[in-house]
């Protein structure tokens, strides 16, 4: 079972103060994720969130990932996001062994679907990161499922906050899963399914705990 909180670590870089969360999943785990260190379905042992300041200036955040990890002594394939927002501030839901954890900076948001204005995808670090930890195998199908259902929940408790947006164009979602057994674990995490009502509840919980401050 993939450790279900992440620890709350302090480093400092170029004079600042800077927070990031770590889970250390150990053997056994599989993360199903669009981070931009171990992005993808694979297994993993560890995940980690990690502050950066604002208008950050490096072009190689997956090599700057690399290095916060090695520095936190992380060995083995993992998972490395990146965010503008206090990740000290971060916020949690919890539902029937399913938690999820959000660091949500909403300064900048929209639709998903806007209007092309020639201007490209930007290549800032994601503000909107969401971390699900699931105590139950998951098949393929299902954990790319649950990344939707996950960010389904998103956009409802965006909504719930009264925010007229969708998230942020960095937004980033990890899910993580014990690998499966033989009999290929359970096969749908849809929002009407055990395990993906499951993660919509704590994920709804989480971001609209997150959400609320940015009114």
């Amino acid at each position: 079972m993939p450790a279900q909180r992440g620890e709350l670590r302090e480093r400092h870089e170029d004079g600042q103060r800077l927070h990031h969360l770590l889970w250390r999943l150990g053997p056994g785990v599989r993360v199903c994720s669009s981070a931009v260190l171990g992005g993808g379905i694979g297994p993993r042992a560890w995940i980690i969130n990690v502050q950066v300041p604002g208008g950050y200036p490096r072009l190689d955040p997956d090599r700057h990932l690399a290095e916060i990890a090695a520095a936190e002594g992380l060995t083995g394939p993992g998972a490395g996001l990146m965010t503008a927002a206090e990740v000290a501030a971060y916020t949690t839901g919890h539902d029937g062994g399913v938690t999820a954890t959000v660091t949500a900076g909403l300064g900048v948001r929209g639709w998903a679907a806007a209007p092309d204005e020639g201007t490209g995808s930007p290549h800032g670090p994601g503000t909107v990161n969401i971390v699900v930890t699931v105590p139950v195998a998951l098949s393929d199908a299902a954990l790319v499922n649950a990344v939707a259902t996950a960010t389904e929940a998103k956009v409802q408790a965006l909504l719930d906050a009264g925010l007229d947006c969708s998230g942020t164009p960095t937004d980033a979602v990890c899910v993580a899963a014990p690998e499966p057994g033989p009999a290929g674990g359970e096969p749908f995490a849809g929002p009407r399914s055990a395990w993906g009502a499951r993660i919509a509840r704590a994920v709804h919980t989480a971001v609209l705990a997150g959400a609320r401050p940015a009114r």
